[in-house]
């Protein structure tokens, strides 16, 4: 289990490995981390569902690597293979595709995938201690892609050098993650943060999104100081001034607006993360589209994580009675979660994801390509909650 003290996940720079089977991805990544992270075997197919491991590589620093399974295998259970190693690439921050064979056309299938969505990509010859003339194959592969390959070994470790210094060049000049909080406060600024303890909190712990922004806010030196919803009032009567903004839950957004200090500006963890993960202002427009939208339409709940329904659960049970009591009881409301997310969104008129403190931002954004790309609206919890509320207007973000 990750301990609090660790970079969570989603926070950290993707590195996929992608290549036919047996290509020498497992190797490869074995040899640069130097460790055994993957299963290494002569055998095809060896790596099926994709393997995830966070490590600390310096100075690159908190990485996710990720050895996928090989594009090219074949038969039904390849082809679901193949599906999650696609969802990886969705993932991927800077991919590392690896030729091998004079057939390059999935190779090449794959770089332009890559490229396409600016997504930085190196193109390696991972086995070079096993070809007969390796310049020649270099000139080979340099020629069908028009970029010039890494030559490697991971039994030398011929190239790994090489290979490290062009993963520092291809770092996303945007990967340096946005603040959650941006220029909403600053140092010496009071925060007040509203936290329900209720069934959807693991007892003994806070959520994700709630540890990542009081550090955040710790890190930044503002002066904070939290409370459950039925304390609002107690909490606010202890202060000597009005907190300079409140964080909230999205769900008790209503109660903390009605009884918040005029001069306190109000958020919501949802709807910071709506920034900081994804694109806000497309958010703010899939909720302002809610006015067109009647009881025939159709709606799709993204949740990010793959919990168990709960009572009461603010995707499944109270946003979609919030829609239903706004556009009429016959609204169809879908519900997906985890990384079940359809390609086809074109029957929905619109799309609400979670805070998606689980993924990275590389891979929500992603999904909100897609959804843009098919002319759906998307948005996300705190942001419709705000709007059903009537205050989306007043929120900061």
């Amino acid at each position: 289990m990750s301990g609090l003290n660790e970079t969570p996940r989603a926070n950290r720079l993707h590195i996929g490995f992608f290549g036919k089977r047996n290509s020498g991805k497992s190797s490869l990544i074995n040899a640069f981390a130097k460790q055994d992270i993957s299963i290494v075997s002569d055998v095809a197919g060896t790596t099926t569902d994709p393997v995830y491991k966070s490590m600390e590589i310096l100075p690159l620093g908190p990485c996710v690597l990720i050895d996928t399974a090989g594009f090219d295998d074949i038969g039904e259970l390849g082809e679901t293979r193949v599906e999650k190693t696609k969802l990886a690439a969705e993932k991927t921050d800077i991919a590392v595709v690896l030729v091998s064979g004079d057939e390059l056309s999935k190779e090449k299938e794959w770089f332009d995938y890559f490229v396409d969505r600016k997504i930085p990509v190196m193109l390696c010859i991972s086995k070079a201690d096993t070809l007969e003339n390796p310049e020649e194959y270099k000139s080979f592969v340099e020629k069908e892609f028009k970029a010039a390959p890494i030559v490697l070994s991971s039994k030398t470790k011929e190239g790994l050098p090489e290979f490290k210094e062009q993963l520092l060049r291809s770092l996303p000049e945007d990967f340096e993650m946005p603040s959650i909080t941006g220029d909403l406060c600053g140092e010496n600024d009071l925060v007040m943060l509203v936290m329900p303890q209720d069934i959807q909190a693991p007892k003994g712990r806070l959520i994700l999104p709630q540890v990542q922004t009081i550090r955040e806010l710790l890190d930044k030196k503002c002066v904070v100081i939290s409370c459950t919803t039925d304390k609002i009032d107690q909490t606010l009567s202890t202060l000597k001034n009005s907190p300079k903004l409140i964080i909230c839950d999205s769900q008790v957004f209503k109660t903390v607006w009605e009884k918040k200090p005029d001069e306190s500006r109000i958020t919501s963890f949802s709807t910071l993360f709506a920034g900081y993960k994804g694109d806000i202002e497309y958010y703010i427009e899939g909720a302002e589209s809610i006015d067109k939208l009647d009881e025939s339409s159709k709606i799709l709940i993204a949740e990010c994580c793959t919990h168990a329904p709960l009572s009461e659960d603010i995707g499944r049970e109270k946003l979609p009675r919030l829609l239903r009591k706004r556009l009429g009881e016959g609204l169809q409301v879908d519900f997906v979660s985890g990384s079940d997310f359809p390609e086809d969104l074109t029957k929905y008129d619109l799309v609400i994801q979670c805070g998606a403190c689980m993924f990275n931002r590389r891979y929500v954004m992603s999904r909100i390509e897609r959804a843009k790309e098919q002319g759906v609206m998307m948005s996300n919890y705190g942001v419709v909650i705000a709007k059903l509320n009537k205050i989306l207007d007043k929120i900061s973000y």
